[in-house]
C-alpha cells in the first residue's frame, strides 16, 4: 500500500520502563504505585473552549477528510493491510448516561477510552477490532444507528497508559490520565465527544453496524491473530496539529507490550492486596506482557501464596500463568524468579491448575469458538519459601541465597588497572 509522506512517523517512543518512569516523574519500580493511585483517585479533566484557548489538535480541519493522507502502516508481511496501531478511540455508552445531558467529565458520563487496531479500507472507512464484551463493543451493540467515535493518534505517554487501564463502568480513562498529569480536553467538531487537546490527530466518525473481514494481524503475542467479521467505521472529519507527527506502535514489540501490560499491574496488585500483603507486580515481556505475571508478597501465613494466585487471576482475567515470590526476590529479574521456582517450589504441593477457564483471545493455544469466550487451562506457581510451622519455615536459612562476597579489584590490581574491569 502507498504510504503517505506528508507527515513524519514516530515509533519506539517508549520501549523501556525507564522511559515511562521519566514521563511519570518516578522511578521504574514505582510506576505501579503511580498508576494505582491515579486509578483509585481519578480527577475530572478540564474542558477548554476553543474560542478562548485554541486546541492544538484542531489547528487544521479536513472535512470529510482522506484517510490515505495519513501514513497507516503495514507492519508485517502477513498483515491484512495498512493499520493504525497507536489509536485510542473515545465513545460514549448510551446505557450509562443521559445523552441529552450537558457534556462533562467526572463519574457516570458514559465516556470511555480504549485501544483498537484499525485497518484502513479506503479513503473514508476503517475496520476496527472490537473485543467482545468490552466497553466499546457493548456500547456499539446498543447503538443500532451507529455509535459516534473519535479516534486519537499521537498522545502523551500518561494518556496512553491511562487508556489501557480497565476501570469500573462510569469511570472515564482520561480522568485517570488527569490524575497522572494535566490532560485538557476539547469537544469534537462533529460529535458530542471529548478528546485530549494535545493529540496529534483526531478522526471523527461513526461505528456502523456493517461488518467486514478484519485480519490477519500480528498482535501482542507475535503470532498472527485470526480473521474476524468486525464493524466498519465511517470517518466524517479529520483534525490535526499544523505540524502533526503520526505515532505508530510496532505490534508485538516491547513498546506495545509495556503499554498493554503495565496498566494491568495495578489491577492485579489491588486484587492480591485484598487477601495478602502485596509488594509489587510485574507482567512480564516473556509472557507477551499479557499472559504471565510475577507477584511479590510479604508472606505472613502458610497459605498466602495460594491466596495470591487466585486473587491475581481475578485482577487480570486474561492472565494464564502467575508466579508468586517472596520479598527477597527481584521480580523484574527473570533469572531471580526462576531461581525461586527452582529452590522453593514443589510441584505436587505448590502448583495449582485451573482447568477450562475464560481466556485471552490473543493466546494461540487456547480454544477459540466463534461467538464464545476463549477457554484455556491456567496455572499458578507458589515459589515462596514453604512454611512447615504455623509461624514460618523451621529452617529459613536453607532457602536463603548466600551472597557472593564483594571483591575490591583495586586491592589486587591497583587503582589504574582495576578501572579496565
Amino acid at each position: 500500500a502507498r504510504i503517505a509522506r506528508r507527515f513524519p512517523i514516530l515509533t519506539g517512543l517508549a520501549a523501556d520502563r525507564r522511559h515511562f518512569a521519566l514521563a511519570l516523574g518516578c522511578e521504574p519500580e514505582q510506576i505501579l504505585f503511580r498508576l494505582a493511585d491515579a486509578f483509585r483517585n481519578p480527577q475530572p479533566a478540564p474542558i477548554i473552549e476553543p474560542s478562548v484557548e485554541p486546541a492544538p489538535c484542531q489547528e487544521v480541519v479536513d472535512q470529510p477528510g482522506d484517510l490515505t493522507a495519513l501514513p497507516f502502516l503495514k507492519h508485517w508481511i502477513d498483515d491484512a493491510g495498512p493499520y493504525a496501531t497507536a489509536a485510542v478511540a473515545i465513545i460514549r455508552d448510551p446505557s450509562i448516561c443521559d445523552l441529552e445531558s450537558p457534556l462533562r467529565t467526572g463519574p457516570d458520563t458514559g465516556l470511555n477510552a480504549s485501544y483498537h487496531r484499525l485497518l484502513r479500507l479506503d479513503e473514508h472507512r476503517l475496520a476496527a477490532r472490537l473485543v467482545e464484551r468490552r466497553g466499546t463493543y457493548n456500547a456499539w451493540r446498543k447503538s443500532p444507528d451507529g455509535l459516534p467515535v473519535s479516534i486519537c493518534i499521537g498522545l502523551p505517554l500518561h494518556v496512553l497508559l491511562a487508556a489501557s487501564m480497565s476501570p469500573e463502568p462510569g469511570v472515564f480513562e482520561l480522568d485517570i490520565a488527569q490524575a497522572l498529569a494535566p490532560t485538557p480536553l476539547v469537544r469534537c467538531l462533529t460529535n458530542d465527544l471529548l478528546v485530549p487537546a494535545e493529540a496529534e490527530f483526531v478522526l471523527e466518525g461513526r461505528i456502523t453496524q456493517q461488518l467486514v473481514a478484519e485480519g490477519p494481524f500480528i498482535d501482542l503475542t507475535e503470532t498472527s491473530d485470526i480473521v474476524r467479521q468486525q464493524p466498519v467505521i465511517e470517518i466524517e472529519c479529520i483534525t490535526h496539529r499544523r505540524d502533526a507527527i503520526y505515532q505508530a506502535l510496532l505490534p508485538g514489540q516491547l513498546e506495545h507490550k509495556l503499554l498493554m501490560g503495565m496498566p494491568k499491574e495495578p489491577s492485579i496488585f489491588a486484587a492480591v492486596n485484598e487477601v495478602v500483603t502485596c509488594l509489587n507486580v510485574n507482567i512480564t515481556p516473556g509472557g507477551a506482557s499479557w499472559l504471565h505475571a510475577v507477584v511479590q508478597i510479604d508472606k505472613q501465613h502458610p497459605d498466602d501464596g495460594a491466596k495470591a494466585i487466585q486473587a491475581a487471576f481475578r485482577g487480570h482475567p486474561s492472565l494464564k500463568h502467575v508466579v508468586v515470590v517472596d520479598k527477597d526476590i527481584d521480580l523484574f529479574d527473570p533469572a531471580d524468579a526462576e531461581w525461586a521456582i527452582a529452590t522453593r517450589l514443589q510441584a505436587g504441593r505448590d502448583v495449582t491448575i485451573f482447568r477450562d477457564q475464560p481466556s485471552s483471545s490473543l493466546d494461540p493455544s487456547a480454544i477459540h469458538t466463534p461467538g464464545h469466550k476463549s477457554r484455556t487451562d491456567k496455572m499458578g506457581l507458589d515459589a515462596t519459601i514453604p512454611w512447615d510451622t504455623p509461624t514460618g519455615p523451621a529452617h529459613p536459612e536453607h532457602f536463603q541465597r548466600v551472597p557472593f562476597p564483594h571483591i575490591d579489584l583495586a586491592a589486587y590490581l591497583g587503582e589504574v588497572h582495576s578501572r579496565q574491569y
